[in-house]
C-alpha cells in the first residue's frame, strides 16, 4: 500500500535531478514573455535582443554550480567513509629461534672433488 507512492516519489526525485536543465528550459519557454519584460537583466537595452536569455543563462549557471557543489559534498562524504578510524590491534607473536649446527672444518669440504677447483690449464 505504501510501497507504490514511495516508489513513484523516488522515481520522480531521480528524474528531477537528472533533468533539471530540461525543466529550466521548459519553464523559460512557458514564461518567456514574463521573463523578457520583468526579470530580464538587459530589459533597458532593447538593441541586444536578449528576450530573457540572460536570465536563463544566469539560472543555468546557478544550477550547474549547485550541482558541482553537491558533487563535491558527495565525494567528500565518500572519502570520509573510506577513511574510517577503526582502532587496529597488532598482535606480537614470538618466533622460536632455531640454531643450525654446521660443522666448521678447516679447508675444503670432504665430499667435493678437488679437481673442480683447479685453475684452467693454458
Amino acid at each position: 500500500m505504501l510501497l507504490k507512492p514511495v516508489s513513484i516519489l523516488l522515481l520522480f526525485s531521480l528524474l528531477m535531478t537528472n533533468f533539471s536543465n530540461l525543466f529550466l528550459f521548459a519553464g523559460f519557454e512557458l514564461n518567456r514573455n514574463y521573463i523578457a519584460t520583468e526579470l530580464c537583466v538587459n530589459k533597458n537595452k532593447p538593441e541586444l535582443h536578449c528576450n530573457g536569455q540572460c536570465f536563463l543563462m544566469k539560472k543555468l549557471k546557478q544550477a550547474q554550480e549547485k550541482e558541482e557543489k553537491q558533487d563535491r559534498q558527495s565525494q567528500k562524504s565518500h572519502f570520509q567513509e573510506a577513511l574510517v578510524n577503526v582502532p587496529t590491534v597488532f598482535k606480537r607473536y614470538a618466533v622460536a629461534e632455531t640454531k643450525l649446527h654446521i660443522p666448521v672444518s678447516m679447508g675444503m669440504p670432504q665430499n667435493i672433488k678437488n679437481s673442480i677447483f683447479q685453475p684452467p690449464r693454458g
